[in-house]
């Protein structure tokens, strides 16, 4: 899927979807997180377009003297290069910005303290490697890889099976750290149910 393509599904989504109205009982701060985020430059263009159709939704609303200042943390795993992603943030940057390590299979933040959750691309990676899958003894044993393309379908169910887990958690914990009638944006590479890659 193209950029110009998610800019304009992100856009509609916060146009229609966005609660803002009663934003300023609380802080003036906008918190945004990119899940998932490696090395950018993606990543900083994502939450670029979210802050724009962010201020769009606010404009439209009439609240332009209202619009919040916005925080972006950035998250991946703890071996990511962090110091690259910060050297290259943009100089035109319209937030305030902080790195978060760890796995996003798990709480990352305090609760109902995000406004905006996104993922691109990120959550297609399981938490773990199925254990039948690494098991010579387990129908779903897959000699060593770590991948299921032409694997059987006991392979394929396994790590169905993970998928299904992580997604859980990863929607279970979210719904705590994120503040209630706001939004979360997953962008999944996916296949049609009964498709098999070979």
């Amino acid at each position: 899927m193209s950029l110009a393509i998610l800019k304009a599904l992100i856009n509609d989504v916060i146009a229609n979807k966005l609660y803002v109205q009663s934003f300023f009982s609380t802080s003036n701060t906008f918190r945004i997180v990119d899940l998932g985020c490696s090395l950018g430059p993606n990543t900083f263009v994502a939450m670029q377009n979210v802050i724009e159709a962010v201020e769009h939704k606010y404009q439209s609303k009439g609240l332009e003297s209202k619009i919040p200042e916005f925080q972006v943390f950035f998250n991946d795993h703890v071996t990511n290069d962090f110091n690259t992603l910060f050297t290259t943030l943009p100089l035109e940057k319209q937030y305030f910005v902080a790195g978060v390590p760890g796995s996003f299979h798990g709480r990352l933040f305090p609760e109902a303290s995000l406004y905006v959750v996104h993922s691109s691309y990120a959550l297609h990676w399981p938490s773990k490697v199925p254990t039948e899958v690494l098991n010579k003894d387990s129908p779903a044993w897959n000699k060593g890889k770590i991948f299921y393309t032409s694997g059987s379908d006991e392979v394929a169910n396994a790590f169905a099976a993970q998928f299904a887990e992580d997604m859980e958690n990863f929607l279970n914990v979210r719904a705590r750290e994120i503040m209630a009638r706001r939004m979360i944006i997953l962008i999944v590479p996916s296949i049609a149910n009964g498709i098999r890659r070979s």
